[in-house]
C-alpha cells in the first residue's frame, strides 16, 4: 500500500492537517494495519502537492503557526479512484523477532521462553485494543457500507493477533521439551 494513497482516502473523508492525518486518520483507524510517522504524512503531503494530487489552504492563527489544511484536486481523486482499481500483491512479511528465533539456537532455553512470552504479552495487549474498537451502527447506507468494509479490517487484525497468540502459545510448550 503507498502512503500518498491513504493520505488521499483520508483527505477524501474531510480535509485535514498533517498533524490530524496522524492523530485523527492514522492513530484511531488503521493503525492496526497501516503505522504513519509524522514526519513520512509531512513529506509526502509535499510530495503530493508537487504532484496536483492535493492543494494547501493556510489558516493564521493568533498565538499559534499557522494551519496547513489539505484536501485532495480533481487530479488527486482520479489518482486515488485509479489506484483503488489496481490489485495488490500480498504483502512481504518482514519481523525482526522471527530472524531473532531463526537464530536463537546459541541462547538458553529460558531466555527463548522469555522472548516468546514478551511476545505472547505483546500480542495479547494488540488483541485487547482491538477488541476496544467500536464501530457505531447507523442507518446511513453508505456508511453502512463502510462499516462492513472496516469490520473486515478489524476482524482480520483480531484473527492475525489471535493466530500469533496461538503459534507463541505451541512455540512456548515446544520449547519447553527442549534439551
Amino acid at each position: 500500500m503507498s502512503l500518498p494513497h491513504a493520505i488521499l482516502g483520508f483527505l477524501q473523508v474531510m480535509p485535514m492537517t498533517g498533524y490530524d492525518l496522524k492523530t485523527q486518520a492514522f492513530d484511531r483507524t488503521v493503525a492496526h494495519f497501516w503505522g504513519a510517522v509524522q514526519q513520512q504524512i509531512y513529506r509526502e503531503l509535499e510530495k503530493m502537492e508537487s504532484l496536483g494530487w492535493v492543494e494547501c489552504e493556510v489558516i493564521q492563527q493568533t498565538d499559534k503557526p499557522p494551519r496547513k489544511v489539505y484536501r485532495p484536486t480533481a487530479d488527486g481523486r482520479a489518482e486515488f479512484d485509479g489506484w483503488l482499481k489496481q490489485n495488490q500483491p500480498p504483502p512481504a512479511h518482514r519481523e525482526a523477532f522471527l530472524i531473532q528465533l531463526f537464530f536463537a539456537a546459541q541462547l538458553s532455553n529460558d531466555a527463548i521462553r522469555a522472548m516468546l512470552v514478551f511476545q505472547r504479552e505483546a500480542h495479547l495487549a494488540r488483541k485487547a485494543e482491538l477488541e476496544q474498537i467500536i464501530i457505531p451502527p447507523t442507518d446511513d447506507p453508505y456508511e453502512q457500507r463502510k462499516q462492513v468494509l472496516t469490520r473486515l479490517t478489524l476482524d482480520l487484525g483480531l484473527r492475525l493477533e489471535q493466530m500469533y497468540i496461538d503459534w507463541l502459545t505451541d512455540a512456548l510448550e515446544t520449547i519447553s521439551q527442549l534439551h
